[in-house]
């Protein structure tokens, strides 16, 4: 089978969140196995048949995953942690019989600890670490996997191709528990995998997908020649056709590294990547990504032809995305709101449908076989783009001028000493003030009344008090814990950038492009289509009324301008640099209202910023540059006495602590508990100088932390930070949590901090 029309991978949480429904259900009752396991299968199958029936002649597939496919990989290499092998295996019809050590490894038990989650490369998208050590063996688990294979072959032929997380990637995303190198596995990892090949064959399908977006990274020499001798190997192991995906750059190294081994095809991201790829010299089928897999703009039908008829000149070509389509929402038509109020930027767009679409006119254009319906595609990509260009929907003079004329000057407190000097006087604190990150427990009463309030049921001053009630509660409830800094605990908020998208303009929501962050938890990532302002004040009145309930410092709180970008959908059509600083201008001024109304510590969250960095190092210094820029932009308004906090999770941030010090943030609180307080140890050889809260309790896992493990965590921190600068604090917000448990861990946490405070 020749490929010419593919994606490469597929999202699996559902158009309508369905798999994210039934995880939850197993979760709270694992007798509903069966129907996790049915409605996996038929969110798989249907996007398939759809696939195939728009056009696609192949069609990726990872197997039925229930969290992450890295996590998948694990199990598959029976290399789950040690911890939760003594869970036993779950006899639930449909269901692989390692799922509960699966859901073990990723949510943690009542006893256990979940294994640590960070981002996929450059995304919002979560994965789970995989742990493994010096003395780590690999063995098969895969009977679910090629049962699933079979399954898929029964019914749509040998158009399935399977995908694999290949050898490099997997290890070069682990972690070790003992100091030594994951990638010291490399050899066994591709002899593992050359003894799966063969079972996967023996299923009947002809291709097989190894995702290998390290391979865009820079890799040791070394490193490379033995990942070309193991596809070396694992091309010799079965007669299936082996296709190398990379994505998130440029392709040209995994070409030139793995031509002449027997690898028949490879996938290439020319929209973050480029066509440049002098190592291809046609032998092998390229799978051209130029349809945008990240984005949610119209492809520029006439460009992406072009570039794939350039390409064509030298070798055979398909067309493709430029990365799985998990990153962007399913589909377009349902959005019958927002094309009714936003009728011109709805014609910009594309989900994840549409994009199958644009492949498949794009294939047939590029073989000769355009119909009339594709040329009548052709035609309207054509109007979509020439309209964008010229709308006036996409720039405001006012904004562009003011942000013109932003200085260096603008982007400067001053010094912390200080600011320090004149917060210690404002604030009077306890050594190690405890505090939480923002949100608390988004409880049925919360979503039934936003509920009513979206149906018409009840009206804004119903809905307006409804929320102050629950205000008055997370002020009470956290009085009576013993919390030194408070929150309002968010419960107006929706999502922590979608709630200031809706009030800010140049900024789009919808109301069902959802997309999977991690495991169940899902999103809807604003659009950002034109220059950003802000109208009117987003946060005080909500800051005046949880402020008036107490005698204690409440934090107003923001959401970045980098994490404003990160967990949207940007525009494409002016440098982030330029958009970010947008944001931050309007977060200057609603830091100036807060400030205004008495606000004396201000939190603005950038858990985004590690995401978005580059990831070849060459490209970073911009980056960071105007990352670091755009957030203290935002913040540099801020007077002496007004204490600026800043929150991030859920990314490798040892790299990057002098860009924690660069943001100059009074208090920087990070996500440290799933990792043991590993990045406390670069914090202390950086000379960290500001203050700092590392997590003490791992939120996303569904259990309360016993005493000793946060007495623990909170001893490792003082070992490395300077007691005057430490705070104390869980690793995130606390909006998917129950309150049973949020009282039961802050109350553990509340005591850890009064024992360490007669430590420090």
């Amino acid at each position: 089978m020749t490929i010419h029309a593919t994606i490469a991978g597929v999202p699996r949480i559902g158009p309508d969140r369905e798999l994210k429904k039934a995880l939850e259900g197993y979760w709270k009752d694992n007798s509903t196995g069966r129907h996790l396991a049915s409605t996996a299968t038929l969110l798989t199958n249907n996007y398939t048949d759809a696939a195939l029936s728009a056009g696609l002649d192949s069609v990726a597939f990872s197997g039925r995953s229930f969290y992450d496919a890295t996590l998948d990989t694990s199990a598959l290499l029976g290399v789950l942690p040690e911890r939760v092998q003594d869970i036993a295996d779950h006899d639930n019809d449909g269901l692989p019989a390692f799922i509960d050590r699966y859901f073990a490894t990723a949510r943690g038990t009542s006893e256990l600890p979940a294994s640590a989650m960070t981002k996929w490369f450059d995304t919002n998208y979560h994965y789970i670490v995989p742990e493994l050590s010096a003395s780590t063996t690999f063995s098969l688990e895969d009977s679910a996997f090629l049962q699933d294979i079979a399954d898929q072959v029964n019914r749509a032929g040998t158009a399935v191709r399977p995908v694999l997380v290949g050898p490099l990637t997997y290890l070069s995303l682990a972690r070790t528990t003992d100091g030594s190198s994951a990638l010291d596995h490399l050899d066994e990892l591709f002899a593992t995998y050359a003894r799966l090949l063969p079972r996967i064959a023996d299923r009947g399908v002809e291709w097989l997908q190894l995702d290998e977006p390290t391979l865009v990274t820079e890799i040791d020499p070394d490193v490379l020649e033995k990942v070309r001798t193991g596809y070396k190997k694992l091309a010799a192991a079965s007669n299936l056709k082996l296709l190398v995906q990379t994505y998130f750059g440029d392709g040209d190294q995994a070409i030139k590294a793995l031509s002449g081994t027997g690898v028949q095809a490879f996938g290439v991201d020319v929209v973050y990547g480029g066509a440049e790829l002098p190592s291809w010299n046609g032998e092998e089928l390229l799978l051209v990504g130029v349809v945008d897999g990240r984005n949610v703009w119209r492809t520029d039908l006439d460009a992406a032809l072009e570039t794939l008829r350039g390409l064509a000149e030298r070798g055979p070509v398909a067309v493709s995305t430029s990365c799985s389509l998990l990153h962007v929402p399913y589909n377009l038509d349902r959005e019958t709101r927002l094309r009714a109020e936003h009728p011109d930027v709805v014609e910009w767009l594309a989900f994840g449908t549409e994009k199958i679409q644009e492949v498949a006119v794009l294939s047939r254009a590029l073989r000769g076989e355009a119909t009339d319906a594709d040329e009548q595609a052709l035609e309207a990509s054509r109007k979509a783009i020439a309209a964008r260009a010229e709308s006036p929907l996409t720039h405001n003079a006012e904004v562009r001028k003011r942000a013109e004329a932003i200085t260096e000057a603008d982007r400067h407190r001053d010094p912390v000493a200080q600011r320090r000097e004149a917060q210690l006087s404002a604030l009077d604190l306890p050594p190690l003030p405890t505090t939480t990150i923002g949100s608390f427990p988004q409880t049925q009463e919360i979503r039934a009344a936003r509920a009513k309030f979206r149906k018409g049921d009840i009206d804004a001053a119903a809905y307006d008090q409804a929320m102050k009630d629950e205000v008055a509660d997370v002020i009470r409830r956290q009085e009576q814990l013993g919390l030194d800094v408070l929150v309002h605990g968010e419960p107006e908020r929706n999502d922590m950038v979608q709630y200031f998208s809706e009030q800010l303009e140049g900024y789009l929501s919808t109301e069902f492009a959802w997309v999977q962050s991690y495991g169940s938890r899902c999103v809807r990532p604003p659009i950002i289509f034109g220059d950003v302002h802000r109208p009117e004040a987003m946060t005080v009145s909500w800051y005046q009324v949880a402020q008036d309930l107490t005698d204690k410092p409440v934090k107003g709180m923001l959401t970045g301008p980098v994490t404003m970008l990160a967990w949207s959908f940007v525009r494409d059509d002016q440098p982030l640099g330029t958009t970010a600083d947008q944001v931050a201008l309007a977060l200057q001024d609603e830091i100036d209202d807060l400030v205004a109304a008495g606000a004396q510590i201000i939190q603005v969250d950038e858990p985004a910023i590690r995401e978005l960095l580059p990831l070849r190092k060459e490209d970073q210094p911009e980056y960071l540059e105007w990352a670091v820029g755009s957030f203290r932009l935002a913040t540099a308004s801020a007077p002496n006495e007004v204490q600026v906090h800043t929150h991030m999770c859920y990314s490798e941030f040892n790299e990057l602590i002098d860009t924690v010090s660069n943001l100059d943030a009074d208090v920087t609180s990070i996500e440290a508990a799933r990792n043991g307080m590993q990045v406390l140890e670069a914090l202390k050889d950086a000379g960290y100088e500001l203050g700092v809260g590392p997590g003490v309790w791992d939120i996303h896992s569904p259990r309360v932390p016993a005493q000793s493990e946060v007495d623990d965590l909170l001893s490792a921190a003082l070992d490395s930070v300077d007691p005057r600068l430490l705070w104390v604090n869980p690793d995130c917000g606390l909006k998917t949590r129950g309150w049973d448990e949020t009282t039961a861990s802050l109350e553990v946490l509340v005591s850890a901090a009064h024992k360490a405070r007669v430590r420090a």
